[in-house]
């Protein structure tokens, strides 16, 4: 595909180095004509020096034979107008981020369509979504629901204490009547394996493991997980992320939000009608004590500092939390952080990556998601008519050695994959591919 990428920020960055290792044709607008160089000595991409709201930079991009523009600039204004006028000069799909939720209300999401926007994506509203999400359950490090919940993938983090620790995966399937999961990968040493059965689960690895609600019960007995709500919940930085999961969370547990900045904690309590504003430094071990931390069953920290919350989390892991949330926005942290045991991390340049990335799979996807931990993604694909993944059993078909399929929903109906399944027409298959994987098994699905 011929990709054009306006803005080179943070996201707009990320989401160029991930279309360029699909082999997309990707051009990338932006300003800082020193920040494109750095970017094109890495990365095999065609830069160009302008402004995204400029008709004749627009032009300069060849933006007409463009199949999608990404509007990624710092501000929503520049990035509604720049996708706007794409799509004016002929761009086929235009996607904008933006940074107010009233956008995404479906009569305005209609409005900005016949404007030219085709999508509209809110990088901090999807964070926000993932932390509430991941505070419904102790003990593990990502959650991925598909189809509305039906499958779930689990990242957790083996230790000593599991009882499927040492035992291969033809070794913990023999221990159950019915197979209720699938373990489609592990990250081990920074390192990701698609495990076949003689592969051993050990100390300190983290299994992706996918199952239905009826499963997840066995997964965490199997995983050494004990069950543990979640009521209250500290929430240090008032950002917008941490401003929306105050509002999805506060009817429901207790929630108390440390903010530096006093204007801004004096804006959030007016806002926020169930929530405890507290104006303070939330690095100051004082006052965490003074503020209950040691009553918390979870720590959320989503200031802009990724070094804060990784330090932070670990501040609060100390004082007993079971449950911590980090913001980390630098990719180089992120092993660092999940290596020390920071817990379930939050970054937006991969949620953002994952909701694009969708629309440069050829194949009919409902669903793509970028793992935090590992290389790898996670799609839902849907077979196609006469498909060459229709063609026979799971365990004839010679799939790539670095893709898993987990699990598959047909007519409502969840199956976890074997080597006996057969996928047929239309049914949505949940697989979970390295990056030298995607296109092959894309091309299963057509």
């Amino acid at each position: 595909m011929r990709i054009i990428i306006a803005g080179a920020g943070e996201v707009g960055t990320h989401v160029a180095k991930m279309m360029c290792h699909a082999n997309h044709d990707v051009i990338l607008i932006d300003d800082d004509e020193e920040r494109l160089r750095q970017i094109d000595a890495h990365f095999d991409l065609m830069t160009i020096v302008g402004s995204v709201s400029s008709i004749e930079d627009l032009k300069q991009a060849n933006v007409s034979a463009c199949d999608l523009f990404i509007a990624v600039p710092p501000y929503e204004e520049l990035s509604i107008m720049s996708a706007i006028l794409a799509k004016k000069l002929g761009a086929k799909v235009t996607i904008a981020r933006i940074n107010n939720y009233e956008y995404l209300l479906p009569e305005n999401k209609e409005f900005f369509k016949q404007l030219g926007v085709d999508e509209l994506i809110y990088p901090e509203q999807l964070a926000a979504k993932e932390i509430a999400t991941s505070l419904k359950r102790v003990g593990i490090r990502q959650q991925i629901d598909f189809s509305d919940g039906k499958l779930i993938l689990y990242a957790i983090k083996i230790r000593d204490n599991a009882p499927i620790v040492n035992k291969t995966l033809a070794e913990v399937a023999e221990m159950h009547h019915t197979k209720l999961y699938n373990t489609v990968a592990i990250s081990r040493n920074a390192e990701t394996i698609i495990p076949r059965g003689n592969e051993s689960f050990r100390h300190n690895d983290l299994a992706y493991i996918l199952t239905t609600p009826e499963g997840t019960k066995q997964v965490m007995q199997d995983a050494g997980k004990e069950h543990f709500d979640v009521k209250n919940v500290m929430i240090l930085g008032g950002s917008r992320i941490g401003k929306k999961v105050s509002q999805r969370l506060e009817d429901g547990y207790n929630i108390k939000l440390i903010e530096i900045d006093r204007e801004k904690s004096t804006k959030l309590a007016d806002t926020l009608e169930h929530t405890l504003v507290i104006n303070g430094d939330g690095r100051n071990l004082e006052l965490l004590k003074d503020e209950g931390i040691k009553k918390m069953d979870a720590f959320v920290a989503v200031t802009a500092n990724s070094e804060v919350n990784i330090l932070a989390c670990q501040l609060a892991k100390k004082m007993g939390v079971r449950k911590t949330v980090a913001e980390v926005e630098n990719m180089d942290y992120i092993d660092l952080a999940e290596n020390i045991g920071i817990g379930t991390l939050i970054n937006k340049k991969l949620i953002a990556a994952s909701y694009i990335y969708r629309y440069t799979v050829k194949a009919r996807v409902s669903h793509v998601k970028c793992l935090i931990a590992s290389d790898a993604e996670v799609l839902e694909l849907v077979a196609g008519e006469g498909s060459k993944i229709t063609k026979g059993r799971l365990g004839d078909l010679k799939l790539p050695k670095d893709v898993n399929v987990g699990g598959i929903i047909r007519n409502g109906t969840t199956i976890i994959a074997t080597g006996n399944t057969q996928i047929i027409p239309n049914d949505k298959v949940v697989v979970f591919a390295m990056p030298s994987g995607i296109r092959k098994i894309e091309k299963m699905f057509l």
